[in-house]
């Protein structure tokens, strides 16, 4: 049972890469969430997860044998990581990603408690953004529509640059995935 199987692992770890030998017979797919570069900030945003050094480390043996990886540059957040956008896609597509999913951060409650408390300098800038000019979809608040497509667009040429698929499929702007699945299921093999 499950011979034929297509599997995909969506992940913020390098651990992935210790399943390598069973992998590499799979019709798989492995997405790294990488949200900054910078090793501080990933302690403080991520503080649980290996550094952006490691899953890119990861990404990169896996790729070399032969495992679709993709990147997840999510969530990007205005005064925080939008500055790294085009660094983060193109380290990755270094380590062998051959296609990005991205998003912008939408808080909810929770996410936004542990926001405020990490970064407080930063969520001065981001109240007026998601508070005032944003708007709430369910429990959670998005960026104006303007500034998300910007933010997006960005990661879009990026990716043209690079020669690799794109998608933003949870935000709403259909037009600028260039990518048969959202999640990068499109890398595997048949």
């Amino acid at each position: 049972a499950g011979e034929g199987c297509k599997v995909q692992v969506i992940t913020k770890s390098d651990l992935v890469a210790r399943d390598l030998d069973l992998l590499e017979g799979m019709r798989c797919a492995v997405s790294f969430t990488i949200t900054t570069l910078n090793r501080d900030l990933s302690e403080k945003l991520e503080p649980r997860a290996p550094s952006p050094e490691r899953r890119l480390d990861a990404m990169e043996r896996l790729s070399d044998a032969g495992v679709p990886v993709s990147l997840r540059l999510d969530p990007i957040i205005p005064g925080l990581n939008d500055g790294e956008i085009e660094r983060i896609v193109w380290a990755a597509v270094e380590k062998g990603a051959g296609h990005v999913t991205s998003s912008t951060f939408k808080p909810r409650p929770d996410s936004w408690r542990r926001v405020k408390l990490a970064f407080p300098e930063v969520v001065a800038g981001l109240v007026p953004l998601y508070f005032k000019k944003g708007t709430k979809h369910r429990n959670a608040w998005y960026l104006p529509r303007e500034l998300r497509f910007k933010l997006l667009v960005r990661v879009k040429k990026a990716c043209e640059r690079v020669g690799v698929t794109f998608a933003a499929c949870r935000e709403g702007f259909s037009d600028l995935t260039d990518a048969p699945t959202c999640d990068g299921s499109h890398l595997m093999r048949a």
